[in-house]
C-alpha cells in the first residue's frame, strides 16, 4: 500500500486526504482478513498545491511532474521487490506515475502490459480541450504519448502504452473536442450506454477476453467517480449514471476471478465530499472483491 496524497492536479481541493480515509475505512485489515500479507509504506512526498492559474495550457505542471515522478519510483520499487502494488491517491493524474513505473518493469521483462481504466471519464484532454488545464482530465492522453515532455517523458518510453492497449469502462462524461481525440486515439471504451445494453456480465467478458489477447501485466486504474454517485458522492467530479453497487461488484470479482491483475491505482476518493466516510468504506469493500471476497466461493458452491 502506497499513499499518494494530492490534489495537485484536480478541480476540487480535498483528495489529497484520500490515502487516510482508505486507510481509516480498514483497506489492510479487508486484505490481510483474506490471507494476504500487508505491508503499508507510507506516503510518497511531494510539493504542496499552489492552488495557481494554468501556464502554458497546464495548471501545476512543476508539481505534478514531481509527484508522479515519486509516484513512479514508488510503484516501481514494489514492482521490482516482486509485491504487488496499490497506488492510493490522489488525483487521478498521479496514475501518470503508476504506469510509467510499469511500463520501464514490463519493458525490462519484455513482456506486454494493458491499461484498464475504470472511470466516468475519458481523461483524454489536452489544452486545446481543457480550458481548466487540470491534469487530472488527461492522464489517459499523456500515457498515450500526447502531452508535456516533462510528464510523457518519465517513463522508460514514448508513449508509455499504445492507446489500442487501454481498455476504458464505464464512461459518460466526455468533452466535445475531447471526443474527437478518443475516437481518433483507437482506445478501447466499453461506456455505459453499452453496459447498459449487454449488462455487465457480457461486457466484463468481452474486456476480460481482450486482456488476455494483450497477455502479460494487467494495471487497473480505477477512479471511484466511476461508481454512481447515489453510492458514493465522495468524488469531486460525480457524474450521474454510473454502475450501481451489485454491478461494480461484479466487476471487481471478475477481475480477480481472471486471476490477470497486477497492480491497482484507487484515486479521486475526496472525504471532503463524502458522507461519514462511506465512501471509503464502499471502496474498501470493492477492494475485497478484487482480492477475491465473495459471498460464497465457487468452491463451496460445486461450480
Amino acid at each position: 500500500m502506497i499513499g499518494a496524497p494530492t490534489d495537485i492536479g484536480a478541480k476540487h481541493r480535498g483528495s489529497a486526504m484520500g490515502p487516510e480515509a482508505i486507510r481509516v475505512a480498514g483497506a489492510e485489515g479487508t486484505l490481510r482478513r483474506l490471507g494476504l500479507e500487508v505491508e503499508d509504506w507510507g506516503n510518497v512526498s511531494g510539493p504542496a498545491n499552489p492552488d495557481a492559474p494554468p501556464i502554458g495550457g497546464y495548471r501545476h505542471l512543476k508539481e505534478t511532474v514531481a509527484w508522479c515522478e515519486a509516484a513512479r519510483d514508488a510503484v516501481y520499487k514494489a514492482l521490482r521487490a516482486g509485491v504487488f502494488p496499490i497506488l492510493m491517491g490522489g488525483d487521478h493524474a498521479l496514475a501518470i506515475g503508476s504506469v510509467a513505473a510499469i511500463a520501464r518493469y514490463c519493458a525490462e521483462l519484455d513482456t506486454p502490459f494493458s491499461v484498464l481504466w475504470l472511470d466516468a471519464h475519458a481523461d483524454f484532454n489536452t489544452p486545446q480541450t481543457s480550458p481548466s488545464g487540470n491534469i487530472h482530465g488527461m492522464p489517459v492522453a499523456i500515457i498515450a504519448g500526447q502531452g508535456p515532455p516533462q510528464l510523457t517523458d518519465i517513463g522508460s518510453d514514448k508513449p508509455m502504452i499504445e492507446a489500442a492497449r487501454i481498455i476504458q469502462l464505464g464512461i459518460r462524461s466526455v468533452d466535445a473536442v475531447e471526443k474527437g481525440n478518443v475516437v481518433d486515439s483507437k482506445l478501447e471504451v466499453y461506456d455505459m450506454r453499452q453496459i447498459d445494453e449487454i449488462g455487465m456480465l457480457e461486457t466484463m467478458q468481452r474486456v476480460l477476453s481482450r486482456v488476455r489477447e494483450v497477455g502479460g501485466h494487467l494495471h487497473v486504474s480505477f477512479d471511484v467517480d466511476f461508481l454512481d454517485p447515489t453510492i458514493a458522492p465522495g468524488v469531486g467530479t460525480t457524474v450521474a449514471g454510473g454502475p450501481t453497487y451489485r454491478e461494480a461488484q461484479l466487476c471487481m470479482e471478475m477481475i480477480y476471478d481472471s486471476g490477470l491483475m497486477a497492480s491497482l491505482d484507487l484515486m479521486e476518493l475526496n472525504p471532503a465530499f463524502d458522507d461519514k466516510n462511506r465512501t471509503a468504506e464502499l471502496i474498501v469493500d470493492l477492494l475485497g472483491s478484487l482480492f477475491g471476497e465473495q459471498i460464497l466461493s465457487r468452491h463451496e458452491l460445486g461450480r
